[in-house]
Parts: structure tokens; sequence; C-alpha cells
């Protein structure tokens, strides 16, 4: 555990660090697109953030394997050089798509290339535990299909729900976290060495989302657009793929008493089929209502709009900040659910605990106008609109922010030049400015 451990963490830093070079790259090299229809920031923001999570994506690669216990994942399996091949080309299309803009078809393509070299390097489904059947293999071509399209849809649902700032990387991160206990729970608790590639995936893929975190909450200082997007979205189907595919179900006879017996204890998160859509099951609703609803207007599945899933929180009165919370929740309930169950199907606390998360949900979801307030102890380490009283500002000092639950702000007059801050603090002058020539 303290070199997955150590892998994230270096895998974050770099992550982190890097973010700011790119962020003045991205910006000098023009990466900066006018704001569309659909887009809910009102300031032009940089995107290429996929170019920092690539070098984390390379040093978590690097640091692992000179670890002792993780360097033998390289050796015996080939599947890290078949999830850096495959990165590799996705980052390379994503940063031609932010910079220039790609067609969609091209992307499609080039989303299938990338799969298609995963599977010639070893990365690909070999067989499926069928629940009351056992395990079914696959011929080749069948192995190749179910791969391509396993990628392909994961790619497109993270790349869709990439909307609000911190989103998508939150809701990855989310998943991946889940997806690491389930891995290492095969690797360590069952002893099936197969795991140990996707388990140091999802570690790897933590640490890219929790180092470009901070630099994408909202106000977001830039976006991770497509070259980040669809690379997280691949190294999300590479672990579930190799954990699913390449995982033996012969091999977990010892612990749950003969092979049909052992499939079932895996349901519903052993098979390939349902695995990604579990993780990520609030993007992949998005992805398929976005397909309905375009293709019942009569436009191409492609085309962008404002129909998301965080496109209706805002409009029913959630501001960014709670729509953002509120899919972190769903998604949180419905990954680690799907992993708690897969652990004891048969206990009903689970399912009781997950039906009153649920409830709980609904209700948050109902009142967009309800603000928390954090304890009177705790007002000091949250942001000014969650606590109970308002802080008066310093001699000379700015007031605080409103943050992303205040309405949006009124035009600024031209006369008022360096009265306002950037993003959320742009509602807010100093006294006695108005009227200035500063």
């Amino acid at each position: 555990m303290r070199e997955y451990l150590l892998t994230l963490c270096v895998t974050a830093a770099v992550t982190y660090l890097l973010t700011g070079p790119v962020r003045k790259f991205a910006i000098l090299a023009g990466a900066m697109p006018e704001i569309r229809a659909r887009d809910v920031h009102r300031e032009p923001t940089p995107r290429l953030g996929g170019i920092a999570m690539f070098g984390g994506l390379c040093a978590g690669l690097l640091v692992a394997a000179h670890l002792s216990n993780l360097k033998h994942v390289f050796e015996l399996s080939n599947e890290p050089r078949a999830l850096l091949s495959g990165a590799g080309l996705i980052w390379l299309l994503g940063v031609l798509d932010d910079k220039w803009g790609v067609d969609a078809l091209v992307k499609l393509g080039g989303q299938m290339i990338a799969a298609g070299v995963m599977v010639l390097q070893g990365l690909t489904i070999l067989w499926i535990p069928v629940p009351g059947v056992g395990t079914v293999s696959l011929t080749p071509m069948q192995g190749t299909l179910l791969t391509v399209a396993l990628v392909v849809i994961t790619i497109n649902a993270v790349n869709f729900v990439d909307g609000l700032d911190g989103l998508a990387s939150g809701m990855v991160c989310i998943a991946a976290a889940a997806f690491f206990l389930y891995a290492y729970r095969m690797w360590f608790g069952h002893g099936l060495e197969a795991a140990a590639p996707a388990t140091l995936f999802a570690a790897i893929l933590m640490g890219m989302c929790l180092g470009f975190l901070p630099h994408n909450m909202h106000p977001a200082r830039i976006f991770m657009g497509d070259s980040g997007s669809m690379l997280i979205g691949l190294v999300l189907a590479a672990g579930a793929i190799s954990v699913t595919g390449q995982v033996d179900p012969d091999a977990l006879k010892l612990w749950a008493g003969s092979e049909r017996a052992a499939v079932h204890t895996m349901v519903p998160v052993y098979i390939p089929l349902l695995l990604p859509l579990t993780v990520i099951a609030v993007p992949v609703a998005d992805l398929l209502l976005a397909i309905v609803r375009r293709t019942w207007k009569g436009q191409s599945p492609f085309a962008a709009d404002r129909g998301h899933l965080h496109h209706r929180l805002l409009e029913i009165g959630h501001s960014h900040s709670r729509a953002v919370l509120i899919m972190y929740f769903w998604s949180a309930l419905i990954a680690f659910g799907a992993v708690a169950y897969s652990v004891n199907s048969a206990s009903g606390w689970i399912l009781l605990l997950i039906t009153v998360l649920s409830a709980v949900g609904l209700v948050l979801l109902l009142m967009p106008r309800f603000t928390p307030r954090a304890p009177r102890w705790a007002e000091r380490f949250v942001p000014p609109r969650y606590r109970r009283r308002a802080v008066p500002p310093a001699v000379g000092e700015q007031p605080a922010g409103g943050g992303a639950d205040e309405a949006p702000r009124e035009p600024v007059p031209a006369g008022l030049h360096g009265a306002t801050a950037i993003g959320d603090r742009s509602r807010f002058t100093q006294r006695g400015t108005i009227g200035s020539n500063r």
C-alpha cells in the first residue's frame, strides 16, 4: 500500500507543478477559445491542461517501475506499456483538438486507433464471466471489438460530462478511488497477481485528478480540454479492461467454492460490460440522454448543446459549486455502493444504506436555495459563504467574494478600472471608487 501511495503522491505532485507552466504556455499558444453559447464560464480560459496530466501519468509509471514491489508489474506484464502507448496517441489527438479543433468523426477514429494499439500490445478482454453460466471465452475478434467499444464509450462519457469547473476530474477521481479499492482487494485479498496492473492504473489516475483539481475548481484557472478528458477516460477504461478481462474466475474457486459461485460473488462489478458503467454511471447516463435528445431533434449525436445534467442543475437554481457537489455525491454513491455490494452481496444493510443516501441526495437535489452553514469552530477553515456570520474586512482590504452561490454580476461601468477582482469577487467594489479614474 505504501508504494501505491507514493506513486499516487508523485503523480499528483508532478501534475500540480506542471499545470501552472502549462497554463502560461496555453495562453501564449492561443489555446483560449471564445466563449460559446453552451458554456457556463464568463471569461476566456486556457485549455491544454491534459499536458500536465500526461506528465503526471509518465512520472507515475516511471516511479512505479523502480519500486521494489511494483516493478514486477512491468516485468511480468506488457499492460503498462500498452497503456502508455494508447494514452500518448489519445493525448496527442486531444492537444490538436484543444488548439485547432478536430472533427468529431476524426476524434472517434483516433479513439478507436488508440484502443486498437492497446489491444495489439496485450491489453484486451480474453473472457467474460457470465452469472449462471461461468466463463465464456472470446475469440480474438470478439475481444478486440468489445475492448474498443468499452474504451470509446468510457472516453466519450468522461468527455461529455466535462462541462463545469472540477466536475470531470472530481468524478473520475471518485471512480478511480472506488476502482482502486476493488482492484486492491482482488490483488492482496484474493492473491490474484493479474489484478496488480489495474491497481496501479487506478492509483495513478487518482494522482492525475487530484493534482489537477486545485487549478480546476471554480473559478477554474485552466481547463483540461479534450487532451485531459479523453486521457483520463482511457486510463479508467484500461484499468477496467485489465481487471475484468484478464483475471480468470477459475482462480477464485479456492475462496468461493466453485467457478459458478465465484462469478456470482463478484457480481455486479466483475462483468466487463457493467464495471465501467457502475463506476461512471452518471457520465454514461448523461451520454445516453444526450444521444437520445440530439437524435430526437434531428441533430448529430456529437452536436454540443446545453442539455447535459449539470446544465439542468444550474437551470433549476443550483449554484455552480452545488451542482458539482451533487454530481460528486451521486457518483460516489453508485461507485462505492457497487464495490460494497460486490464484497458482500448478501448483506441487507448495504442496500438499506444506499437507499437512505439516495433519499438524502434527492432532498438536496430539490433544495437549490438551501445554503449549508459550517459549525462556528470550523468557520475559519471554510469559504465565507458557508459562515454563519460575515467577517468584517480589515482596513484597506476588499470584502471577500460570495463565491458561486451568488447571482451573476451586473455589467461594470467603463470607469471602474481596477475596482473589481477576477472571478466570483468581480461584483464587489471598494467604497469611494465610483466615478474615479483609477
